[in-house]
């Protein structure tokens, strides 16, 4: 029998995405972001109140890159997380990754993450029901060595998940079922 819990934070998986700017004064802005999520094919959402730095940046700039966290980056995708930007002033630097800059967006694309989805930023959602900013996908790269046969091979991505229960991270990685597929089973 199900037991009600204290939480209503109760969606499982959840994504440890890495947002990526640039403040005022040409330095990196990350902020790890878990309410996140694709509204169609092209459109991006993210649940970010205006009183991040990040989202300042996104404003200002018009662009951002979202990171899916990995595994081998857990420790980084935390930092960014519990570390505000607007405290600390050296947070990305102190995380010990790269950046370059991005070629679409002004915005800078972590050398060391295996996904980045470069962002234009459409609008920013505040009333009672507003997702706040919306992008608009202009690219998604993936490392080579994270592909096979032509599509992300999720094994090899190690991507992490976040879970609102007990605020741990999880591995995403052992496929089950074919989607589109196996439901057909039941036909």
């Amino acid at each position: 029998m199900k037991q009600p819990i204290k939480t209503t934070e109760a969606i499982f998986p959840m994504p440890v995405l890495l947002v990526a700017t640039y403040n005022e004064d040409g330095t990196i802005d990350v902020m790890n972001a878990a309410w996140g999520t694709m509204l169609d094919r092209e459109r991006v959402a993210l649940n970010l109140t205006e009183t991040h730095r990040t989202v300042e940046n996104i404003k200002r700039t018009k662009g951002f890159v979202i990171h899916i966290a990995d595994a081998a980056h857990v420790v980084e995708a935390d930092w960014f997380g519990v570390v505000s930007g607007k405290k600390e002033p050296a947070k990305f630097a102190k995380s010990g990754l790269t950046a370059t800059k991005s070629a679409l967006v002004n915005a800078p694309i972590i050398n060391e993450l295996p996904i980045a989805i470069e962002c234009e930023f459409i609008e920013y959602q505040s009333d009672d029901t507003g997702l706040g900013v919306i992008g608009k996908v202009l690219q998604t790269s993936v490392e080579a060595d994270k592909m096979k046969d032509g599509k992300v091979d999720i094994e090899a991505l190690q991507a992490i998940a976040f879970d609102p229960y007990t605020h741990g991270y999880y591995l995403v990685g052992q496929r089950v079922g074919e989607a589109f597929k196996d439901g057909m089973k039941l036909k």
